[in-house]
């Protein structure tokens, strides 16, 4: 295999800007083929990204021999429905985060990647940003002390930038989503403080809805021990003033602290009263480090950049932080 051949399962909003480009843009990749059930809306993308092929099949695309690795790119809801189907196709798996609907499903998921003998990578990619790497090389370097405690704050208004807009808003149905906002944008939270610290002994949190009669949670707030002693407490608000947004995370160290945002570009480090400013530019397609990274990996140039065992921790982790187990 000397190329990565790629058909993209639900070329929506995320696939259009987010990722979709960057299977083109990266070196030794293609993309060959799209799938969205709204025929209309596949063909456009199509046209538009110069995609060869679209359909409004998924299994059409799964069985395509041109194609060798899938992106699944839909709601939660059909990731256990697609990916099994597509790694026992012969398929290598590019799969959205969260990873399914629950754990039980997640780990339905791991146990089909040990079944096969393709590959699967979970696109938490701001593993790969370079504010995130900046953030992960200050701790590596034990640049403020040891590390102690976390604080994350993420409070945001309900029509919160940080959501995609999508002509149904179907991360408010849990059928479909999983749980929400929080299932939505805390994979990211809470993937990149295991990719931080490590293992997780402790997990603990609870949740609630407003009004009360929704089906998602509102409000989470949870904490983490992690087992080389690091303290984590966080907190995810969907549904406070405008006045009151926050998105922000500090990192505490016996010598000083490290601040940064999941939506910005700014990295703050402050050690004995001197502070450092560190600003990045994201890429225009902000899952094409990552993506070049799964694209070496499936090539067998390297590691894998974010294996399934890691997107069942955070999916297990979800659920504990809102209280469902």
């Amino acid at each position: 295999m000397k190329t990565i051949t790629w058909g993209i399962i639900g070329c929506g909003d995320v696939a259009e800007v987010k990722s979709g480009p960057a299977f083109q843009k990266t070196a030794n990749s293609e993309l060959l083929g799209v799938m969205r059930r709204n025929g209309e809306k596949a063909k456009d993308f199509a046209k538009r990204h110069k995609v060869p092929n679209w359909t409004t099949n998924a299994d059409e695309l799964i069985h395509n021999s041109a194609i060798n690795s899938i992106y699944i790119a839909t709601p939660p809801s059909s990731h256990l429905t697609y990916t099994p189907k597509a790694l026992e196709a012969g398929k290598n798996v590019y799969l959205e985060k969260p990873m399914a609907l629950n754990t039980e499903e997640s780990q339905r998921i791991c146990d089909a990647v040990k079944r096969s003998s393709r590959k699967l990578t979970v696109a938490h990619y701001r593993r790969k940003l370079p504010a995130f790497k900046k953030v992960r090389e200050f701790l590596d370097a034990e640049a403020i002390g040891n590390i102690l405690h976390v604080d994350l704050r993420i409070l945001q208004p309900k029509n919160t930038d940080m959501i995609a807009k999508t002509d149904e808003n179907w991360r408010l149905d849990p059928k479909v989503s999983g749980g929400g906002y929080f299932y939505d944008i805390g994979p990211h939270q809470i993937d990149l403080m295991y990719h931080f610290f490590g293992e997780i002994d402790k997990v603990a949190g609870f949740s609630s809805s407003r009004p009360e009669k929704e089906l998602v949670e509102t409000v989470v707030n949870g904490i983490i021990a992690f087992k080389n002693g690091v303290q984590f407490r966080g907190i995810w608000n969907f549904d406070v003033a405008e006045e009151g947004q926050t998105d922000s995370c500090i990192i505490y160290g016996t010598e000083g602290s490290i601040e940064f945002s999941f939506y910005g570009d700014v990295v703050r480090c402050i050690k004995k009263g001197k502070e450092q400013l560190f600003n990045f530019k994201n890429p225009k397609h902000i899952q094409q480090p990552m993506i070049e990274a799964t694209v070496a990996y499936f090539l067998g140039e390297a590691q894998n950049p974010c294996p399934a065992e890691d997107g069942l921790l955070v999916m297990d982790t979800l659920e504990k932080l809102s209280g469902r187990v």
